[in-house]
């Protein structure tokens, strides 16, 4: 975070403009894309509260960043996100928060917080049951070649192609790729676009890479801290949330020389809605969403895998994409299922002797150490010890862990059976297994809730692209319209981080609002010599 907009306050009243004929604002979708536009619209537009609406299908706000569940009935978290300082509209955005209790800004909360909790993992790696601290990338001179090419090639020489087609076999067994692509959750099927876009973002953290310095975390999880505040503050502003609200259509009309949204079609339960748009009304949707069709199972039951349609992003994006080439292309993102699939998994600890075990194995406390990695998984899993507690409500003598695979159709190694199969039961033998926790599996499995999440797009913003399958923010022949979240198109960012849905909320309010203003630009430390010269020994596994 740079200078001083760390510690900026915005005091925003209650209310403003308040003229009962302003111009009404529609958001479709309720995560973290629609309610940063909320907050941008009335922060920085002097939009009236009251004269915004979000349509969430769901019967719960956050979208993505979701956490819920009890401590009897077993916490859920179907992912986190990572953080970093270098997140500028993340930042300017919650710098304008209240934390719940008020004493300060969620920015300022965030920053405090990881001065006190800094990551620094002793055990990035575990194989053969014992921690690797600071591991070796172990590239080769070809592999640093290729990734300094793919950092400085223009994307349009990568239209269409994979990580596979860049790299040679032997280096997706390299420790560098064992951690780039569980700590960023990449295949190698995934685009080289992405890819390089990752590298290029992330290149001030490559020297840390291994120990996963320079990762930040809230103090709980992101539902809690950032979530909760953000719908705190809207509410007191007057927005309206109207949850269970699926919507189906969008209707344009012409209008001059631009299409505008004349009506947005709902269901409410089963009645079917048309909500007019007036001329000067906006509409901003979020498109796709990474954990459409989520599925839930528990101890003994295995989640199901569903499909785009057993939700209603995809089908609105396919609807609306239909005769509407700048609209992009849903079908490349929501039509392979199989690439884009993992499952995650939540376990509720009543018995102290898992973290205790975890503990002793890696040598980090909880919040410490961030993701742990088995690079021997047929599964190729990944845990993560939280802080405790990660949830406001969650009591003392509970812990919580979570965990995903990025490899779901493959028999573990210790169940037999594929992870996209498995009980939370099973799945907890198996995570034992490579931990090398026997003795007390027993006592740690019965006291225990682990529950699996199956999420069949949770990837799907890196699949194999080209340009133009990703829409514009504000598509070019519309007016009163804007997309939203992972799926549109802003240079130089990257998708499945908290920053490009809040960035691009940012950009398309100060464009449907004529503002002349900016978000805060991309952080480049590719154009700084300090950032490379680091990067440059860390990758040839040269100490600093």
């Amino acid at each position: 975070m740079e200078g001083s907009s760390r510690d900026m306050v915005v005091n925003t009243p209650l209310r403003r403009r308040a003229d009962p004929d302003a111009a009404k604002i529609y958001l479709v979708g309720g995560g973290i894309a629609s309610m940063a536009a909320a907050a941008f619209m009335i922060r920085d537009g002097d939009i009236l509260g009251q004269s915004i609406t979000l349509l969430e299908e769901s019967d719960k706000i956050g979208g993505s960043l979701d956490g819920a569940g009890s401590a009897r009935d077993g916490y859920v978290l179907r992912g986190g996100r990572m953080i970093e300082r270098k997140y500028l509209c993340t930042y300017d955005l919650f710098a304008s928060i209240p934390t719940l209790d008020g004493c300060r800004t969620v920015t300022q909360e965030i920053f405090t917080w990881n001065e006190t909790m800094k990551t620094s993992s002793k055990s990035r790696l575990v194989r053969d049951r014992k921690r690797q601290t600071a591991p070796d990338f172990g590239l080769s001179e070809t592999h640093i070649l290729t990734i300094e090419r793919l950092a400085l090639e223009p994307e349009a020489m990568l239209d269409g192609t994979s990580i596979a087609d860049q790299f040679d076999p032997a280096f997706f067994k390299t420790n560098f790729w064992f951690m780039w692509c569980t700590t960023f959750a990449f295949q190698p099927w995934h685009s080289a676009i992405e890819f390089k876009r990752y590298l290029v973002r992330f290149a001030h953290m490559v020297s840390g890479f291994s120990r996963l310095e320079g990762i930040m975390r809230t103090v709980y999880n992101q539902y809690d801290s950032m979530i909760r505040p953000l719908q705190q503050w809207l509410v007191e502003r007057g927005v309206n949330f109207e949850l269970r609200t699926q919507v189906t259509k969008l209707k344009f009309c012409d209008d001059g020389d631009a299409e505008r949204v004349e009506a947005i079609v709902c269901r409410r339960g089963t009645q079917p809605e048309d909500i007019a748009i007036g001329p000067d009304d906006l509409v901003l949707v979020t498109l796709g969403s990474m954990t459409e069709a989520s599925s839930l199972g528990g101890m003994d039951q295995v989640p199901e895998l569903k499909g785009k349609y057993d939700g209603g992003a995809w089908a609105l994006w396919e609807d609306m994409a239909e005769g509407r080439p700048a609209f992009g292309r849903p079908s490349v993102f929501a039509g392979h299922v199989d690439e884009s699939k993992w499952v995650s998994f939540t376990t509720t600890l009543h018995s102290e002797t898992f973290l205790t075990r975890v503990r002793e194995i890696t040598g980090n406390v909880p919040g410490e150490g961030g993701l742990i990695t088995f690079p021997e998984s047929s599964w190729l899993a990944s845990i993560v010890i939280p802080h405790q507690p990660h949830f406001i409500s969650q009591p003392t003598d509970v812990g919580v862990c979570w965990g995903y695979g990025l490899v779901v159709d493959r028999p573990g190694d210790f169940v037999g059976k594929p992870m996209s199969d498995c009980t939370g039961r099973e799945i907890m033998m198996e995570i034992l297994g490579h931990l090398g926790i026997t003795a007390e599996a027993h006592e740690i499995i019965e006291s225990c809730i682990c529950i699996p999440c199956m999420m069949p797009f949770i990837t799907s913003q890196f699949l194999r692209r080209e340009k133009g399958d990703r829409p514009q923010i504000t598509p070019e022949g519309t007016k009163n319209f804007a997309f939203i979240g992972q799926f549109c198109e802003q240079a130089d960012d990257v998708v499945f981080t908290v920053e490009y849905s809040i960035r691009s909320a940012q950009t398309a309010t100060y464009a449907l609002l004529g503002l002349n203003r900016e978000p805060p630009p991309v952080y480049q430390g590719r154009f700084d010599p300090r950032v490379l010269a680091k990067a440059f020994l860390a990758l040839h596994d040269i100490p600093a």
